[in-house]
């Protein structure tokens, strides 16, 4: 039947904030066909207004390609947000260049509390390329960040039509606009009409809220015939810590083992994880340089995320200032 010509649908307008922090989806291409900054972001610009219920606050924080970002405006971000949800804004949605994406969102995800959705998108064409995805991501973005059911998500990566948290998205592939996934989990939802559709609940952890960033935290990849010398190198009085993404379930080469040692005796925490695009490191193989041997070293195993989420993580902990047994758990896996 027929909705009553006399009922009325109350409509409940929610207050966004748009964070604009640079990247692809606030640049054009030139007449050379780079792809470069604008003076002006294009996407700021845009009156996305969403059927009336929703009233966009615009800031437009930073103009930085991805590779510019650092932990310290990320610090800066999360300050943002506090402000806002204090000041009682509804959600948040940041445009971000997609080449730090990730370790934007998994820094949010460590140090906001989970009281607003905050969502962060990006673009992989520029605002004037043919089939330009910013603006559609933008508007998706902000329909997920406006909707009551995002809530307790976390933060939610949305990018073409899938919602994923920030715990696990990665960026998988250099131009295509498929290109983050959720290895081993998949998405947690959908944006179907313009709507979210949750499927799967992420389970949460507690937030660290950190007002410094430490710096000097450092991600090695492990390779077949590696050596000591970028150990050796990083054994300074500068280094704070250090993430490696180890071969297989979690493994070095031998060679490496004295280096790291000394690292160990330093002081400097080290942690672990899996170089592999799927799975995590586990203390499986006994062996010289194997995940048991590196455990009983003092290497913390870290089970569930990739290496730059990981050195995120591992920098939030000692921002916080933990240590010993408590960074230890903390840095174990991805929900503790």
């Amino acid at each position: 039947m027929g909705r009553n010509i006399f009922e009325r649908k109350l409509t409940v307008v929610k207050n966004i904030l748009a964070i604009h922090t640079g990247g692809t989806i606030s640049m054009s291409q030139n007449e050379q066909g780079e792809v470069v900054p604008n003076s002006e972001n294009p996407i700021a610009q845009q009156e996305t207004i969403l059927e009336g219920r929703v009233h966009l606050v615009t800031d437009e924080m930073f103009n930085l390609p991805s590779p510019h970002m650092t932990p310290v405006e990320m610090l800066k971000i999360k300050q943002r947000i506090v402000a806002a949800a204090a000041e009682g804004i509804d959600g948040v949605v940041i445009t971000h260049g997609t080449d730090t994406l990730e370790e934007t969102a998994y820094f949010l995800d460590l140090t906001l509390p989970s009281t607003i959705p905050v969502v962060v998108t990006g673009a992989m064409r520029s605002s004037n390329e043919v089939g330009t995805d910013g603006l559609y991501n933008f508007r998706a973005a902000i329909e997920v960040a406006a909707d009551d059911s995002s809530r307790g998500n976390g933060v939610m990566v949305v990018m073409n039509d899938e919602i994923h948290t920030a715990r696990y998205v990665t960026k998988t592939h250099t131009t295509n606009v498929s290109t983050f996934r959720t290895p081993t989990f998949g998405p947690i939802g959908i944006v179907a009409k313009g709507r979210p559709a949750y499927f799967q609940q992420l389970i949460r952890q507690a937030n660290s809220d950190i007002d410094h960033v430490v710096d000097h935290v450092y991600l090695l990849k492990a390779y077949a015939g590696m050596d000591a010398m970028l150990f050796n190198a990083l054994n300074t009085d500068e280094t704070n810590g250090l993430v490696i993404e180890g071969l297989g379930a979690g493994n070095l080469p031998p060679v490496t083992l004295p280096a790291l040692q000394r690292l160990l005796d330093r002081g400097i925490p080290i942690v672990l994880v899996s170089r592999c695009y799927n799975g995590f490191a586990e203390d499986i193989y006994d062996y010289q340089g194997g995940g048991i041997e590196l455990r009983k070293m003092g290497l913390m195993l870290c089970q569930g995320l990739n290496g730059q989420k990981a050195r995120i993580k591992l920098l939030v902990a000692l921002s916080a200032g933990f240590t010993g047994d408590r960074l230890a758990s903390f840095m174990s896996t991805a929900v503790s």
